[in-house]
């Protein structure tokens, strides 16, 4: 039995396609070699890969990117749903992004899919009562990268953040699966309580450029939040809101909005 479990460990076909992205690139610009061998080539697995590109990128004078690589080992050794979560963004954003074209462009260069890894990383300690250390890495990822993410915000798995450049989500979020947003997205509050204060985002949603869902409301499955828009109510599921406060103006228009990708308002709308 434990050899058919390392055998079924050891066939990551997302893996392979990182691993042979990176061989290929660094054959086309040779001096891209060191750093594609130190963060993929290096590496047996995408777990230890996704450990140590997530401590360089948060590494800095007061801890050191090692120190942070054995945390993220620890943690990815303790609950292997992180590193499946991890590659379930990484297919999305490439699934999903069109100016995504490998495997290993998310893993290497795009902060968003960056700054969520950070974020599970940070709300894992966060749950397991280490919250000095989440609080740590959140303050570092919102420095590095951009995006503040508290560390007690529940996210789920196949979640996209294009471009990524402010966006905030507050500590009583909820975001389900297979949700999309773009840059200057806030989930936040719209007062004090310690409570549930901050949305829920249902499955499937996809969220314009600049949008600010505020308070402790529910997005529905499959709906869309236009551009800009600023959302102080609750959405139901497969509805596209736009506007300033946010009404309702039609339907989703497909029935998975978040993976097209689709923003534009139709006639319908």
């Amino acid at each position: 039995m434990a050899h058919t479990q390392s055998h079924l460990l050891a066939l990551d076909p997302v893996w392979d396609e990182i691993r042979g992205d990176a061989a290929h690139a660094v054959r086309k610009a040779p001096a891209m070699g060191a750093m594609l061998h130190a963060g993929i080539l290096q590496h047996d697995r995408f777990d230890d890969a996704l450990a140590y590109r997530v401590a360089m990128k948060l590494a800095s004078d007061e801890m050191s990117a090692q120190n942070l690589r054995d945390i993220a080992d620890d943690v990815y050794a303790s609950d292997s749903k992180l590193a499946l979560d991890a590659r379930a963004d990484l297919i999305a954003t490439f699934e999903r992004d069109p100016a995504c074209h490998r495997m290993m462009q998310p893993l290497i260069f795009f902060k968003g899919f960056q700054a969520v890894q950070a974020h599970r990383l940070a709300h894992w300690l966060w749950n397991d009562g280490q919250l000095d250390l989440a609080y740590f890495i959140q303050m570092r990822a919102s420095e590095v990268f951009g995006v503040d993410i508290h560390p007690g915000a529940q996210i789920g798995k196949g979640l996209m953040i294009d471009h990524a450049h402010s966006v905030v989500v507050g500590e009583t979020a909820v975001v389900g699966d297979n949700v999309s947003m773009l840059h200057s997205v806030t989930l936040g509050g719209t007062g004090k309580d310690e409570e549930k204060r901050h949305p829920t985002i249902e499955n499937g949603v996809l969220i314009g450029a600049g949008a600010k869902v505020l308070g402790n409301i529910t997005v529905g499955h499959c709906s869309r939040i236009a551009a800009g828009s600023v959302v102080l109510h609750d959405v139901p599921q497969m509805k596209t809101v736009a506007g300033v406060p946010a009404k309702i103006v039609g339907e989703a228009g497909c029935s998975q909005p978040s993976i097209l990708m689709d923003h534009m308002l139709g006639p319908m709308d």
